[in-house]
């Protein structure tokens, strides 16, 4: 792997991911082992009251920008309320939320009336039988989502493809073309060591510089100047085809972590200052029994302090939990 980049100078950090649950009703390659059963206790998770505490006291703090994660997040009740009571506190910019898509096809509408306007959806691959044997999950509800929430205008739409050679490879030209056809960004991310079991290593693991070079042989990529959300990716157009596709490199890139603007809140509470980090501050003795503003505030303080500069992946880095515990 690249040697570590050097450590950049102080950034805003303004974007927060909120998981909302560790559940999942995919088991991908990527993020969750097929026997995995250690779900946190149902009183271990925060509760909707309990997280918009916590983004109060992050507006206060200058965040402006969160994204509902978990887990696969629809799958808890009341989330279309919960967006609507997120866009209700002073300070929230942009809401969004990362999904596998199983559930759009329901809730698609009530959460573009609720206020969603972006969504990231995943797909890994466009032959049935490669994303099932990835996610563990059938491909046709996604897609049928993906209809939904286009038809219930969710404007922004982005496709999340995790790069894994030998097993989805060869969607990479079909999922450029769909993104084409259907006006949709997507965006190549490099596996990265999130799982307890899948293990990065040099049979698995395709850099997006590698993909790039293949797209390229059919056109030019062109760079699109415009920042396309909150996120690390580098978009760039392919015009003839009329698509644009996002590169995130998180092994490979030295300069990945030098905008880093997000911390991400556990389902459990915890606030995790880097995905390829160990390191979390505990929020719950802040919140129960009872609320201590001023207790979360110090804490959500010393979170921000802690923040690393750069992630710990290049460094034969070993999970400590699974990527639906930590947050999307």
């Amino acid at each position: 792997m690249p040697a570590q980049s050097p450590a950049p100078p102080p950034r805003r950090v303004d974007y927060m991911r909120l998981s909302i649950t560790d559940r999942c009703n995919e088991r991908c390659l990527y993020c969750m082992p097929e026997s995995f059963s250690d779900w946190m206790p149902r009183g271990d998770i925060l509760s909707f009251d309990e997280i918009l505490a916590v983004v109060r006291a992050a507006t206060s703090l200058g965040f402006k920008h969160f994204r509902i994660t978990g887990g696969e997040p629809l799958l808890r009740p009341g989330v279309p309320a919960f967006v609507r009571s997120l866009y209700a506190i002073p300070g929230v910019d942009t809401v969004q939320i990362t999904t596998n898509g199983t559930r759009l096809v329901q809730l698609a509408q009530p959460l573009a009336d609720a206020g969603l306007t972006r969504i990231n959806i995943s797909l890994d691959a466009l032959d049935p039988d490669i994303y099932r044997h990835i996610t563990r999950g059938e491909l046709a509800p996604v897609l049928a989502g993906i209809r939904a929430a286009r038809a219930a205008g969710i404007r922004s739409i982005k496709l999340n493809t995790v790069l894994m050679r030998g097993k989805n490879d060869s969607q990479i030209l079909p999922l450029v073309r769909f993104a084409a056809e259907h006006d949709l960004v997507l965006r190549f991310i490099e596996l990265m060591p999130v799982s307890l079991t899948e293990m990065l290593d040099d049979s698995n693991f395709l850099p997006v510089a590698e993909v790039k070079r293949a797209l390229e042989q059919l056109e030019p990529l062109v760079p699109v100047e415009d920042r396309l959300g909150q996120g690390p990716a580098k978009y760039f157009r392919l015009p003839n085809l009329g698509v644009t596709l996002g590169f995130i490199g998180a092994l490979t890139d030295l300069h990945f972590c030098d905008n880093c603007n997000k911390v991400r809140l556990t389902a459990d509470g915890k606030i995790r200052p880097c995905l390829g980090n160990h390191g979390e501050i505990d929020l719950k003795p802040a919140m129960r029994p009872e609320l201590s503003e001023p207790r979360l505030d110090l804490l959500l303080r010393q979170s921000l302090a802690e923040k690393p500069p750069v992630h710990l992946f290049r460094d034969n880095y070993t999970p400590g939990r699974i990527m639906t515990a930590i947050g999307g």
